[in-house]
């Protein structure tokens, strides 16, 4: 990882032009800056907040599909993976944290792609993270959907099933700061660790008959890399991390927050991945709950319905705020009751989750979209892009190339970050294409709106 040192984070070390945000935004100047005759006051939260709802928003439905990835490529590769993930997660967190140490000023990965590429990277970057944002609120709706459909036994028309669960989404969004959502994300965290805990017992109590278990499995490309895209996007929470240091009381402590997250995220994950695997076998369904027992499947679900709803919330939430600052920032209406602030504020909440919404029942290719934008936007905002911010302070630091020379294994490692994003991309894009046309070809892509 290299080592640490002061010059690295020193808000006084040599700055690129491009690093000042814009003419009315200071270089260092914190994004909500001085708060004391705030009516709203962000910066509020501790690193075990902060790590708790880094929990709620990254450790939800993804890994539901985690023991169906070890039934494609074996049960020790699937282990393998997801822990080597986790640690990858781990420093590419630290790089993150150690880029906002050093520029106050970012809020979100926009603002930290005009620092590297200039206005074009601050728009792509934007428009990035408030995409991925609203699609995975979107599969969260897609979560609650399927998990009120087995409480009920699908008595209702599954697009029902999604307005029902958009509405408290939708209420949970609103709150103006992430403390305000801090006390949900409580309970979302123990919800689905609960929930999973339940799963793996309710499998072990009833396991599949004549499973079949295998150490290890051979595949082609594109079904052996599917099923690694489970645990690779599992891990990309990321593209929130900005957001949510901002609103840190002491933001240097946000790598603490870091590790609490990714220690739980890779043990939990391969815990439960390779329970599930062991008792359900290479006929598990992904979601892993739907192969439970009926009844137990319906206790999963329930058990795991308030952090579905949380994370929705945090991504429509992270969404919205993303756009309002941008719109406000400097203003009044940041950090005041101003009926323009709120009105905004509300408006910008209900489009982004009518977004969700509409695209997870309006767009009969949803589940793949999902893909293309997390390997458009998720591989690079948790794992390429941190590589970059290295790179690029290093660079403005030193004496040009001649500072990664001096450090040659944190270069090497910045740079396989760089290339590991590239190909999570490159290869997620493709197999997201490939099963769009296998869907399509198959009849398996229902149409828009249905039930």
């Amino acid at each position: 990882m290299g080592r640490h040192d002061d010059s690295y984070v020193s808000s006084e070390a040599h700055e690129d032009p491009k690093d000042s945000y814009s003419p009315a935004h200071s270089t260092n100047e914190e994004v909500f800056g001085s708060e004391a005759n705030n009516d709203i006051k962000y910066r509020t939260l501790s690193w075990p907040m902060v790590s708790v709802l880094m929990i709620a928003e990254i450790v939800s439905n993804g890994m539901l599909s985690l023991p169906s990835s070890l039934a494609v490529v074996g049960i020790v590769p699937g282990v393998i993976i997801i822990v080597f993930l986790g640690v990858f997660a781990t420093y590419t967190s630290w790089l993150l944290v150690q880029f906002k140490l050093r520029h106050p000023q970012v809020h979100t990965m926009g603002d930290a792609g005009f620092i590297l590429f200039g206005p074009i990277g601050r728009e792509i970057l934007s428009f990035g993270t408030v995409c991925f944002a609203i699609f995975a609120c979107g599969g969260q709706l897609l979560a609650g959907q399927i998990a009120l459909a087995a409480l009920s036994d699908n008595k209702l028309c599954l697009m029902l099933y999604t307005g029902i669960f958009a509405i408290p989404t939708l209420l949970c969004s609103l709150p103006r700061t992430f403390h305000g959502l801090g006390w949900f994300s409580v309970a979302s965290v123990f919800s689905i660790l609960i929930a999973g805990i339940v799963g793996m017992a309710a499998a072990g109590a009833h396991p599949v008959e004549g499973r079949e278990v295998d150490i290890t499995l051979s595949s082609d490309f594109v079904t052996a890399f599917t099923s690694i895209t489970n645990p690779v996007f599992s891990f990309a929470g990321h593209f929130m991390f900005f957001v949510l240091i901002s609103e840190m009381k002491q933001p240097k402590d946000a790598m603490k927050a870091a590790y609490v997250l990714q220690g739980f995220a890779t043990s939990y994950y391969t815990i439960f991945a390779a329970v599930t695997y062991a008792f359900l076998g290479s006929k598990v369904a992904s979601p892993s709950f739907s192969s439970l027992d009926p009844y137990w499947q319906k206790v999963a679900y329930g058990i795991a319905l308030p952090n579905f709803l949380l994370a929705g919330s945090l991504y429509a939430h992270t969404a919205s705020k993303l756009i309002f600052v941008r719109i406000f920032r400097n203003t009044e209406h940041v950090g005041s009751h101003t009926t323009l602030g709120w009105g905004v504020w509300v408006f910008l909440v209900i489009v982004c989750n009518a977004a969700a919404f509409v695209l997870a029942v309006g767009v009969p290719i949803f589940n793949y979209l999902i893909g293309i934008a997390a390997a458009m936007f998720a591989a690079w905002f948790t794992y390429g892009v941190a590589g970059m911010f290295w790179l690029h302070d290093s660079y403005h630091d030193g004496h040009g190339t001649s500072a990664w020379s001096r450090r040659p294994f944190q270069a090497a490692l910045s740079f396989a970050t760089i290339i590991l994003g590239a190909f999570i991309c490159i290869a997620g894009l493709y197999i997201s294409i490939v099963g769009i046309k296998a869907g399509y070809a198959s009849g398996a892509i229902p149409k828009a709106f249905a039930c």
